[in-house]
């Protein structure tokens, strides 16, 4: 395996790689090395409700926020109720599920470290595209969850969401919905997808949770908050497949990565709930990845 120097990176902030415009606010993405920056402008009457939430497709945002607020107030409402005020100065970490809106007559202006590469982006209708579908899933969550008890489980699930978030960013994956105890994210290469998937596996082992992952390649059609397709049914047939801690891939996904140095395990032919025809399946080799 290739060894990576390290060196130093910088940019401009008058030079965003990405700005996306919505309704009351401006969204620019800063991209450093494997660290997604996103400088937020948000300004007043704006309400991620409102402003967003058309395009996100949840009921909350579902992104895990973490940085400093330069300029203006934002209120913040919990899943549970609980609000809070952010304003000039201040650093902050929102946990995924939250509403926020601008308070006063100043726009609230900040710089976010984590989960902005996906945030407020715009799929203009419903399109086709060809990506690399990935499920995940906590093996025996259910027992876990009532061996733990609801609070600790639910403060388990909040940090296993933050390391697979990590994940995504890390391999540029777009986070489409969480499913429970698992999510569902959309790669455009099958290498980052499979890496990223590797990663979740080893983030989750660190605090104890089994994780398992399924990924195909194929065409899916985007729409607000979700993605739908053969592609997709492929993916999660094909995750129910893997073990505790095994990422399980299609032939098509292995065969487009013949030229890197990932390596799989052939697991034979397998016939798969729902998809016609016996499929040929390949699990990774954990030290490659």
């Amino acid at each position: 395996m290739e060894t990576t120097v390290a060196r130093v990176q910088t940019r401009p902030l008058t030079e965003p790689d990405e700005v996306r415009q919505m309704p009351r606010g401006k969204l620019e993405i800063f991209n450093v090395g494997e660290v997604v920056i996103g400088r937020t402008r948000w300004e007043p009457g704006w309400h991620w409700a409102e402003d967003v939430k058309p395009v996100a497709g949840t009921d909350l945002c579902q992104y895990h926020h973490v940085g400093v607020s330069v300029s203006g107030t934002l209120g913040i409402r919990m899943e549970d109720g609980s609000t809070a005020e952010i304003g000039p100065g201040s650093t902050f970490d929102i946990p995924p599920g939250h509403d926020g809106w601008v308070i006063g007559d100043q726009p609230w202006i900040s710089y976010d470290f984590a989960g902005m590469r996906a945030f407020g982006r715009v799929d203009e209708g419903t399109r086709r595209v060809l990506g690399a579908v990935l499920f995940t899933d906590m093996v025996d969550s259910t027992a876990t969850a009532e061996r733990l008890g609801a609070t600790r489980w639910k403060e388990l699930v909040d940090v296993h969401n933050e390391r697979l978030q990590y994940e995504l960013d890390r391999f540029r994956g777009r986070l489409v919905k969480t499913t429970g105890d698992g999510v569902l994210a959309l790669f455009d290469g099958s290498e980052r997808a499979v890496r990223a998937a590797a990663g979740m596996v080893r983030a989750a082992a660190d605090i104890g949770i089994a994780v398992r992952a399924g990924i195909h390649t194929g065409e899916v059609e985007l729409e607000a908050g979700d993605i739908r397709g053969l592609a997709v049914h492929m993916a999660a047939r094909v995750m129910a497949v893997a073990g505790p801690g095994e990422v399980v891939v299609s032939a098509t996904t292995q065969e487009l990565l013949a030229g890197t140095n990932l390596r799989f395990r052939d697991l034979g032919s397998h016939e798969l709930k729902g998809i016609s025809g016996p499929r040929q399946l390949f699990a990774l080799e954990p030290a490659d990845a």
